[in-house]
């Protein structure tokens, strides 16, 4: 597949092809002869397909489905497109933790090589760069700030890293360990609201969010605290602001999502432990949609759900595996200028782009 992109792949007759290395555009395919291998794992069907028919690519569509999200009313969609594998060349992925898009569908995405790799909406690979310490941890957390900036969260040095897109590193917030204003635990990520002031969060000890004037130094106020508590965290791991500048942050050791307005006052809180439709099992990321929805990624439920922004499941997409259209511990996910989702399966050493209806 050379240095990033997707291809078509041939599948064997009977066989899935579960290398996370291959990449398909399964909408292009159809499958003839369909046959199950029902077993338990997690909960969820694993399943080996082969050859031409569209018949039972429609009924490959309902399985996933039903197994996925535990429900008969939910809607998904296809795979458009397959791309990545193991590997520290360029457009190869060490275990991917963090993506984020930019406003000309750039995906940048961050692996445990300490790298950020920069690609085409489609794949094709296009620059990389590396944080200049890694030897404590690598960044677990990606955003883009209004200026078209990356944000790294450095987080196992207590850190921001504000680059270019080029890769040029033009300043750094934070580097002090320390539950003062302006010191930070493990950092997992950043936002921006409508005024350009800075919100960070972090785990570990403090379990807070961060609230910065513009030049990520002056310091304004905290919120938060370890616990389980409404408006307090078990490490919140990505938070974003809508275009009414509330800030949603995926509480993830909580199983839930909770919502802020810009000065920490919490407005709406949502979300559950488990797998069924409309609970949350380790939710590490979310992209706001259109129409009052959003899409959060499951860590531990291996897969994207849909949800109103009040927190009624819509749909769900992806079960527990290594074929395509399978997940394995995704981090991450974004929401493209076409309305289509890129999924980052972790654990797979890919990214999976779909259409979620």
């Amino acid at each position: 597949m050379g240095s990033g992109g997707w291809r078509k792949t041939k599948y064997v007759e009977g066989v899935s092809d579960q290398s996370p290395k291959c990449a398909v555009r399964p909408r292009a395919m159809g499958l003839h002869r369909f046959a199950f291998l029902w077993e338990a794992f997690d909960r969820r069907l694993l399943f080996v397909v082969g050859g031409p028919d569209a018949s039972a690519a429609r009924m490959l569509a309902v399985v996933l489905l039903v197994f996925g999200c535990h429900r008969d009313d939910a809607s998904t969609g296809p795979v458009e497109a397959v791309w990545g594998r193991f590997g520290y060349s360029e457009g190869r992925f060490e275990t991917p933790r963090a993506i984020a898009i930019d406003r000309a569908d750039h995906l940048y995405i961050v692996d445990k090589t300490a790298r950020i790799q920069v690609f085409t909406a489609d794949g094709q690979f296009i620059r990389q760069w590396s944080t200049p310490d890694h030897a404590h941890g690598k960044p677990t957390g990606l955003s883009i700030d209004r200026d078209g900036n990356v944000l790294v969260a450095d987080t196992h040095y207590f850190q921001v890293l504000v680059y270019s897109p080029e890769g040029t590193l033009l300043r750094t917030l934070g580097g002090k360990k320390g539950e003062k204003p302006g010191e930070f635990g493990l950092v997992t990520g950043t936002a921006q609201d409508s005024q350009g002031n800075i919100y960070i969060a972090e785990y570990g000890e403090f379990d807070r969010i961060q609230k910065f004037k513009p030049d990520g130094r002056t310091f304004m106020l905290q919120w938060g605290g370890h616990g389980t508590e409404p408006g307090q965290f078990i490490r919140p791991q990505k938070i974003v602001f809508d275009e009414r500048d509330h800030l949603w942050v995926t509480d993830a050791g909580n199983h839930r999502i909770q919502v802020f307005d810009t000065q920490g006052k919490l407005l709406k809180i949502w979300g559950s432990q488990g797998d069924a439709a409309g609970q949350l099992y380790y939710p590490y990321d979310l992209a706001l949609g259109p129409n009052d929805t959003l899409y959060v990624c499951e860590y531990g439920n291996h897969r994207i759900q849909k949800f109103t922004r009040d927190g009624q499941s819509l749909a769900c997409w992806g079960t527990s595996g290594r074929s395509v259209g399978q997940l394995f511990n995704p981090w991450g996910l974004v929401r493209d200028s076409r309305g289509k989702i890129d999924v980052l399966d972790t654990n797979n050493y890919r990214v999976q782009r779909i259409v979620m209806k």
